[in-house]
């Protein structure tokens, strides 16, 4: 009977230890990577499609989804791999404002016409 309740315990103690211990490597690799958010001039779909594509292929960017109704872009990436301020730039490079920093003037005339600052989403 005792061996019972004992290997019962044990066996319950290790669960808990295994569940607390995954929980801790989850913390520790969400700690590894940084969030922001950025405010871009994107107009529509394809905006979304473009500044997702592009600016995932920046260093250390794990993952970037644009809101189409705020035009709020969240980058998710790696402390250390880069900065707010380069991935600010990287999306002015684009063709985009990014917050207070404005687009890249020959990126910006490069986008398709919808795309462009002051025209309708199609």
């Amino acid at each position: 009977m005792k061996t019972k309740v004992l290997i019962t315990l044990a066996s319950l103690l290790f669960m808990a230890y295994s569940g607390f211990s995954q929980e801790s490597k989850q913390q520790k690799k969400d700690s590894k990577y940084e969030s922001i958010s950025v405010q871009t001039s994107a107009v529509c779909g394809d905006c979304k499609k473009r500044l997702e594509h592009e600016i995932s292929f920046e260093k250390g960017v794990k993952s970037v989804e644009l809101d189409n109704e705020t035009k709020v872009l969240t980058i998710k990436f790696k402390k250390g791999k880069n900065t707010k301020e380069d991935l600010k730039k990287a999306i002015t490079k684009v063709g985009y404002d990014a917050d207070e920093m404005l687009a890249d003037q020959k990126a910006h005339d490069a986008l398709p016409k919808c795309c462009q600052k002051g025209n309708k989403p199609h």
